[in-house]
């Protein structure tokens, strides 16, 4: 492939989906070795080459001097990055309509989104062939657009790929993943990401990444993930489970009680966790610059923040200062923390006697963008409810393609204990065997 035909087509590709904020571009004609791959990042990585702006007006123009971990990694096995793709900024958002640099559109339906945060590295997953995306999920940003757009989406266990180089929206909730039209893409470079990393201290807690030699058998099917399901996506849910009796896997329905008090924990530990983060984007350091030196300094910093920041940034700013006051820090944060240890105690249970805990990844396919427009802030954090989960516990899960209603891609979500990613490799490739998406014609 070389530059007039591969790069040129990218171009095309994104004036017409939105996926990507930045393209590479260089000056000689290049190839991409017969036994490399390319791939696009999540633009909340840092990468030499492009700008990283994680979706947000107020890093406009910042380019990092070096690579994320994900990405140096990826290069050093033969990879070519091509892309940095669109996202929430900072990852506020379960639809990718909350970008600056444009908002990804469905490859299945150009009136639907993406799915969010990383709906343009689901997308790019989607569209081109043989692509590999870097993802991240802080609550659901890897399954929930890999489940809109009919692709493999995996979120490996807290601390198993380093975090250097990421744009952080929440420390302990961040996961870089990978995103791919093929299970076996996924599991091959899922160990060239993954290890311990020096400049990351919470990677060094992992054991040894085993692929290979796990078998899922026993599944467990949480009630408690049942309700708020559109009809078609519980009915093709339960179409599934049948399916994977008809393969020798044991389905049996469990109760996870605290799965519903899953969601206002999350959103308190994320939103305190991003306004922390958040508070460094001041117009001194970083991306856009305030070049009003003689103001106060309280207006020297609110300027450019309230002139850069989305209405969604600006939103979990205020939700997270507000969890993290005195007077209403034990209420609030305190408790989702009590929250948080709560519901891994239950997954563990579980996990005692199953292999694996199975949900569909979204309660409804993609929704056009005149449905999102008339949601309410409450609703589209509702949209979540499965996949904040295994989210806010770190444990491992993928969002697998599994069927398609009126033409738009459902995905079923697969949840393993910690460390177990083999367990989803296990399925993900036994699915690929028999289970063939099918994804839109593009040609670059």
């Amino acid at each position: 492939m070389t530059r007039p035909s591969f790069i040129q087509g990218l171009h095309k590709l994104n004036e017409r989906f939105h996926i990507f904020s930045e393209i590479i571009e260089r000056d000689d004609d290049w190839e991409i070795p017969e036994d490399g791959f390319h791939f696009s990042a999540k633009d909340n990585l840092c990468s030499l080459e492009m700008q990283t702006r994680a979706g947000s007006k107020i890093l406009d123009g910042y380019r990092p001097p070096f690579d994320a971990t994900s990405i140096s990694r990826l290069k050093e096995a033969g990879g070519v990055l091509v892309a940095k793709d669109n996202m929430d900024e900072f990852g506020f958002g379960t639809f990718s309509t909350n970008c600056a640099y444009g908002v990804p559109r469905n490859p299945y339906d150009e009136e639907r989104c993406c799915g969010g945060s990383s709906g343009g590295s689901a997308a790019a997953a989607c569209l081109i062939e043989g692509h590999l995306a870097l993802g991240e999920s802080t609550g659901g940003s890897i399954a929930c657009p890999a489940a809109f757009c009919g692709v493999y989406g995996l979120t490996p266990t807290y601390g198993r790929v380093s975090r250097y180089g990421l744009v952080d929206y929440a420390n302990s909730l961040d996961k870089i993943g990978l995103l791919s039209r093929s299970a076996e893409q996924i599991v091959k470079h899922l160990p060239t990401i993954s290890g311990k990393d020096p400049m990351d201290p919470t990677s060094w807690a992992q054991p040894e990444l085993l692929l290979e030699g796990m078998e899922a058998k026993k599944i467990a099917v949480p009630r408690e993930a049942l309700d708020g399901l559109d009809e078609s996506v519980s009915d093709t849910f339960m179409r599934i489970m049948n399916n994977m009796e008809s393969i020798g896997m044991e389905v049996e329905e469990v109760s996870i009680p605290s799965l519903s008090y899953s969601l206002p924990a999350y959103y308190i530990l994320a939103t305190s966790e991003s306004s922390t983060n958040l508070a460094r984007y001041s117009g001194m350091r970083f991306g856009v610059r305030n070049d009003n030196y003689n103001s106060h300094f309280n207006d020297f910093f609110s300027q450019i923040r309230s002139r850069e920041f989305g209405k969604e940034a600006k939103r979990r700013i205020l939700l997270g200062t507000f969890s993290r006051m005195v007077g209403f820090r034990d209420r609030y944060y305190m408790k989702a923390l009590q929250v948080r240890s709560l519901v891994i105690r239950e997954y563990q249970k579980v996990f005692e006697d199953h292999d694996v805990v199975m949900t569909p990844t979204m309660p409804f396919v993609a929704p056009r963008f005149n449905e999102i427009d008339r949601m309410r802030p409450l609703d589209m954090y509702k949209a979540d409810f499965l996949t904040v989960p295994p989210n806010l516990c770190g444990l491992p899960h993928v969002s697998i393609p599994s069927d398609c209603i009126d033409g738009m891609p459902v995905g079923v979500q697969v949840v393993a204990p910690h460390w177990q990613e083999g367990m989803l490799a296990d399925i993900m490739l036994r699915w690929e065997e028999h289970f063939v998406p099918k994804h839109p014609e593009v040609v670059l």
